[in-house]
């Protein structure tokens, strides 16, 4: 059986208490291993790692990858580096492109070099699906991305850029991971920033309408937390040596538009509360920056990595309802 989880080795996960950070740290330590977390708690929460802390096996740091030392410190004694502290969202980089910058790319880079210099021995990080820009056709292949929309989708790029060239100068084993709208639990409905997902869930079991921004038929490949918690593991792991220093989709090839979603959202959480059912939502402006469908090819991925999504939108969404059903209520 080929083995597809990170066992037995110490792993420093950056943007530990954020959403997916949160997620990764509660798998690797079901699978023995020691984590070393890293956040600043600009984006992420402490109440994500509350439950880590009590394990012997989790060494929290609280740093910020903007500042090299940080980095080099929570690198000591690595052997994989999963890198996932950013700053998200579109909307926040066009209002504000300069610390999505110092975040995402002044960052990035400070954690290659801690990386390099500590001997890491795989780094896989998180690039995203912004990077395709205004690039038309479906789906979504690695080799043809096309003019970023966005200063965070400018951000991404570079990243991927920077990890190809740390490979090549320095021998650096990076796997960039483009994630298509990932949900899950720990992924907060709050703040001005919030991802459509936990926001419609929160609206709708407080029996209000939601906000659609536009008319609801530009559509998106959703991927459930598992799936994204099993990308990192065999990106981590893979001992395909033509698999390394490249990008990958993570989604799960399938496409579903906003007014869809709210429907599916209706039906799950209308067995909790049948009030629900006879929500509907509001319609409002389009997003500057938004890219209008996205879907992936993940046959990239399946080939070289051995990747295959375990949940479907559907699945990933009754077990993500479960969790914010008596998280928000």
């Amino acid at each position: 059986m080929i083995e597809r989880s990170i066992t037995g080795k110490r792993v420093l996960v950056t943007g530990c208490a954020g959403f997916i950070g949160s997620n990764l740290c509660e798998d690797l330590l079901k699978h023995d291993n020691e984590v070393v977390g890293l956040d600043n708690f600009e984006t992420g929460f402490e109440r994500n790692i509350t439950p880590f802390k009590e394990n012997s096996r989790f060494q929290f740091i609280q740093g910020d990858i903007r500042n090299l030392e940080d980095c080099k410190r929570a690198c000591d004694g690595a052997e994989i580096v999963l890198h996932q502290a950013a700053l998200g969202s579109v909307p926040r980089s066009i209002n504000d492109p300069i610390n999505s910058n110092k975040t995402n790319i002044d960052g990035f880079l400070n954690m290659l070099v801690a990386a390099r210099d500590h001997k890491i021995k795989r780094f896989v990080y998180a690039s995203s699906s912004s990077v395709y820009g205004d690039e038309k056709r479906l789906p979504k292949v690695e080799a043809k991305i096309g003019k970023a929309l966005s200063p965070y989708a400018v951000t991404k790029s570079v990243n991927e850029q920077y990890a190809h060239v740390f490979g090549d100068l320095f021998g650096l084993e990076t796997v960039g991971l483009r994630y298509f709208n990932v949900f899950g639990k720990h992924q907060s409905p709050n703040g001005a920033y919030a991802a459509a997902i936990p926001k419609f869930i929160e609206r709708l079991i407080r029996l209000q309408s939601p906000t659609i921004h536009g008319d609801g038929t530009q559509s998106r490949d959703f991927t459930y937390i598992a799936n994204v918690v099993q990308a990192n593991n065999v990106a981590a792991i893979s001992t395909n040596p033509t698999a390394v220093n490249e990008v990958y989709n993570v989604a799960t090839g399938v496409s579903t538009n906003l007014n869809e979603l709210i429907d599916i959202l209706k039906e799950a959480l209308g067995a909790f509360d049948s009030n629900i059912l006879n929500i509907e939502p509001e319609h409002g402006p389009e997003r500057v920056g938004d890219v209008r469908h996205s879907l992936a090819s993940i046959v990239k991925a399946e080939t070289m990595l051995g990747y295959k999504p375990t949940h479907t939108l559907e699945q990933g969404l009754n077990e993500a309802i479960s969790w914010y059903w008596n998280d928000l209520r």
